[in-house]
């Protein structure tokens, strides 16, 4: 059976700019894709590269879409290379239809705290709506005086909360030992991707740090490649398993082999449209194994809210996520 493909690319800024480790984020670039079958039945994906983490480029995207044409068959969207991980996971989305019976009718949600100072001014009205996971990016500003402000921000928690740091790969070894050090005995979930990935030497690094403290350490960065799963699973890894899965070539066997490794797993945004988010969402929805708060604590994201995915509250329900229509995000972007 063949198909009419479309796709449109977008460049939508955020309503404030995202500060990372890797710099100020002002707009997310990507692609939707449009998949129509001869009865006229349409399905829709999204490609969203981050190429810093190690993704293609929307350009190699666009450039694979405008190669395949405007008709497809299976055995020509199998063909996509895998060097184009983020564009085969939006074909694939684009064949798929949501399932039916989730195995969880809600999740909790994790708050994403600005970098900084400005997370200790977030970090109250958040609780007060009822959060009780926190992300904070770190590894943005000096480390000295972002530690200096960990333990204010920890007496800003309410009782019994927890505080996930991400680092975005922004330590070497020393910052991340003086950091894990002053975690323990503080309400720190884990610490995501202290170090960088696919640096020399950067996975023993990891390994050697989730083996030497206490606090967990979590991969993202890490995680890109459809290998990276069954490298880490493999080396033994003690941790976390952060997964955005807008970013993952078959995001489907990937968890296929975590779910069967009883692996801890936080699915998490990429900072993705409601089309992107909606596919992402529905695999933490069907997630087999330990339910822990979801990293997509991120919208009202950007600056135009119809491509938004549900407003980030304390718990996201399934039926927030089947309420998402993609075809009003394909409609947008017109």
């Amino acid at each position: 059976m063949s198909h009419l493909l479309q796709f449109r690319r977008y460049r939508l800024p955020f309503r404030a700019p995202v500060r990372t480790a890797h710099g100020w984020w002002p707009e997310r670039e990507g692609l939707i894709v449009r998949l129509e079958a001869a009865d006229g039945a349409a399905g829709y994906g999204e490609g969203a590269p981050i190429p810093w983490f190690g993704t293609e480029s929307v350009d190699e995207a666009e450039a694979a879409l405008r190669e395949l044409g405007g008709r497809v068959d299976a055995t020509r969207l199998a063909a996509v290379p895998g060097r184009l991980p983020c564009l085969k996971n939006a074909l694939a989305a684009a064949q798929v239809a949501l399932p039916g019976t989730p195995a969880h009718p809600s999740l909790g949600v994790a708050a994403l705290l600005p970098a900084g100072r400005a997370a200790l001014e977030l970090v109250g009205p958040k609780a007060e709506a009822g959060f009780r996971v926190f992300k904070w990016k770190v590894g943005v500003t000096d480390a000295a005086d972002e530690l200096a402000l960990l333990d204010d921000l920890c007496a800003a928690l309410p009782d019994g909360a927890k505080l996930r740091l991400d680092a975005n790969g922004a330590w070497d070894r020393r910052v991340a030992e003086r950091w894990l050090g002053r975690c323990v005995e503080r309400p720190v979930e884990f610490v995501e991707q202290p170090v960088a990935a696919g640096a020399r030497g950067a996975d023993d690094l990891l390994l050697g740090l989730a083996h030497d403290f206490p606090t967990p350490l979590a991969l993202d960065e890490s995680l890109v490649s459809d290998g990276d799963v069954e490298q880490w699973l493999g080396a033994g890894w003690p941790g976390v398993f952060v997964v955005k899965p807008s970013l993952l070539g078959d995001p489907v066997a990937a968890l296929a082999r975590l779910a069967a490794a009883r692996a801890a797993v936080v699915f998490s945004s990429a900072l993705e449209t409601a089309v992107g988010a909606q596919a992402a969402l529905a695999a933490a929805f069907t997630w087999p194994g330990e339910r822990r708060a979801l990293g997509f604590g991120v919208w009202p994201l950007f600056a135009d809210a119809r491509c938004d995915g549900p407003q980030a509250m304390p718990f996201l329900h399934w039926e927030d996520v089947a309420r998402i229509d993609p075809e009003a995000v394909w409609n947008a972007l017109n």
